[in-house]
């Protein structure tokens, strides 16, 4: 203990993402005006603000004038103002505009946007404001002191894969503050042992989540204007298969595509990533990507279960905001503003906490508080429902939505439980539907000039991990792993993770066992989510790995 380095500040912000940015930003602003000087530290595992940043991006702007009132709007990185906007009803060979939106998927007035270039930005804003930010490093430990949050340590590096010191060996930092904010996205790994440690669930529905697979494309002059955005139902997807496609047309010919499914999906073959390829194969999206070149690839997975699923937000000195939180809209899959939103209502609790020097639970209440008296509260309680209405399949969930509409979101059954992801999957032998490659058969051997394979997407995203190092992602039971998942459910981590980390193998003996390529991973962190009886659970590997998004 007297060996390790200690850093003191009075907020630890974790993550760099929107929420965390935005946390950051207004925090900074309240302390200024109030005459106070108190550190604000922010740090992030990405090599740089915005490498670990992956959205669609259709955003709803005007939260951003909120957090930066004295910003000229046009400065802020947007990118098309959104000037058509279309459901489409796909199907393979045909496809119908439909005359109408669904209720709440109108983005009239929104803006299409590179997420990570939006938080590239606002980092330079937070530090303008004196916010310390420190990118590279990963934090995989909360420090505790007589059962209360005081911050956080930052991974030891400089191991092997057994764990085993080698040369370079250093310890983490411990990093001890008045108060810490999760802001990690979503199933981030200290939000997971925080919520487990206190019990912040507790009469709360099962987070659930879908997982997106994005691509973003350099295409001819002609094949999609600035602004002009589809969004995509049927094709590829069955009944009980949740989700959809969208195209977004970006400024200088660039155009962001990609399928959002639902993880309660019932197949255990089924492969997210292979879906979006057969997508692309359609009559209506293969014609806006025709004589295009892939520019880069990227996965993330997003927090679906609505106002129910939100956890308690706060403990003794420290707060959850963002994705974290599960501070995302259905069903417009919208979650950048309530995020951002979400950083500034703890930016307001923050600086009452720290002006009375009182960052108990007590005080840190009022942020909960404050959102569910506010406009996510009004924004998400109206659609509280929603995604379990869903869980039976499309037409049950229409029929839920319907009545839900009606009676201002509670329906005619009242609140509705979820069923975790993990517990969706079933099992090969009682899976009766035609498994996902014969539905697809002859349409997985991809030409690598509109569709492509894991590999070689992969190698889009700019991914790199350290050789050397303990591998992030951990079977916990092997045993049981070998009888459960790979035996009765045929691994179906070889078929969900949307970047080949996974490959079932089988040995000179004839046994199957699971090879982990680790080296691949896009910290979509579907495997801590979906994986029958939660066998896997993912961890932070060394700061600064991991793919490095550019424009995503």
């Amino acid at each position: 203990m007297d060996n390790v380095d200690t850093v003191s500040t009075d907020v630890l912000i974790i993550g760099g993402g929107p929420s965390g940015l935005a946390t950051a930003i207004y925090l900074a602003d309240r302390l200024k005006q109030k005459g106070l000087n108190n550190r604000i530290l922010l740090i992030d595992k990405g090599n740089s603000i915005g490498s670990h940043i992956l959205s669609g991006a259709v955003i709803k702007p005007d939260v951003f004038q909120e957090l930066l009132p004295d910003v000229e709007f046009s400065e802020i990185p947007f990118n098309a103002r959104v000037t058509k906007d279309r459901m489409v009803l796909l199907g393979e060979h045909s496809h119908i505009k439909l005359p109408f939106h669904a209720p709440y998927m109108s983005n009239k007035g929104y803006y299409t946007a590179s997420l990570g270039q939006l938080c590239k930005y606002l980092a330079v804003k937070a530090q303008q404001k004196g916010v310390e930010i420190y990118t590279g490093f990963a934090v995989d430990e909360i420090l505790y002191k007589d059962g209360k949050v005081i911050g956080a340590k930052t991974k030891d590096t400089g191991l092997d894969h057994h764990g085993n010191q080698l040369e370079n060996f250093q310890q983490g930092t411990r990093i001890e503050a008045k108060i810490t904010v999760f802001a990690e996205g979503p199933r981030g790994p200290l939000t997971k042992m925080l919520i487990n440690k206190f019990n912040l669930t507790e009469g709360r529905n099962e987070q659930v989540y879908s997982l997106g697979c994005k691509e973003l494309w350099s295409v001819p002059q002609g094949n999609i204007e600035p602004g002009e955005i589809y969004h995509t139902l049927g094709y590829p997807l069955q009944n009980d298969e949740f989700g959809g496609g969208f195209i977004y047309g970006l400024n200088d010919n660039k155009v962001a595509v990609g399928i959002v499914v639902g993880l309660d999906y019932k197949d255990p073959t089924f492969d997210v990533h292979d879906a979006m390829q057969v997508w692309k194969t359609s009559s209506f999206v293969s014609k806006i990507l025709k004589g295009g070149k892939l520019v880069e690839y990227g996965a993330k997975t997003l927090p679906e279960g609505g106002y129910y699923a939100i956890p308690k937000l706060y403990v003794d000195n420290a707060l959850i905001v963002g994705d974290g939180a599960g501070l995302v809209a259905m069903p417009t899959l919208k979650g950048i503003h309530l995020s951002v939103k979400s950083g500034i209502l703890a930016a307001q609790t923050i600086t009452e906490a720290l002006s009375k020097n009182d960052t108990s639970e007590n005080t840190l209440k009022h942020y909960e508080t404050s959102i569910k008296s506010g406009t996510i509260h009004k924004e998400m309680f109206k659609v509280r429902n929603f995604r379990q209405g869903f869980e039976k399949g499309l037409f049950a969930g229409g029929f839920h939505f319907g009545t839900q509409l009606i009676t201002g979101g509670a329906g005619f059954f009242g609140r509705l439980r979820s069923i975790p992801d993990y517990k969706t999957t079933k099992k090969l032998k009682d899976f009766k539907k035609k498994p996902f490659k014969e539905r697809f058969k002859g349409k997985l051997e991809f030409d690598k000039v509109l569709t492509f394979d894991k590999v070689t997407d992969v190698y889009y995203s700019g991914v790199y991990h350290d050789e050397q190092q303990v591998v992030h992602v951990r079977i916990n039971d092997p045993e049981k792993y070998k009888k459960v998942n790979i035996d009765q459910y045929g691994a179906p981590e070889q078929f969900y993770c949307s970047s080949e980390v996974y490959e079932l193998h089988t040995n000179k003996s004839g046994e199957k066992e699971i090879r982990i390529h680790a080296e691949n991973c896009m910290h979509c962190r579907t495997c801590d989510i979906k994986s029958p009886g939660l066998g896997i659970t993912w961890a932070v590997p060394n700061g600064g790995n991991g793919p490095d998004f550019q424009n995503m």
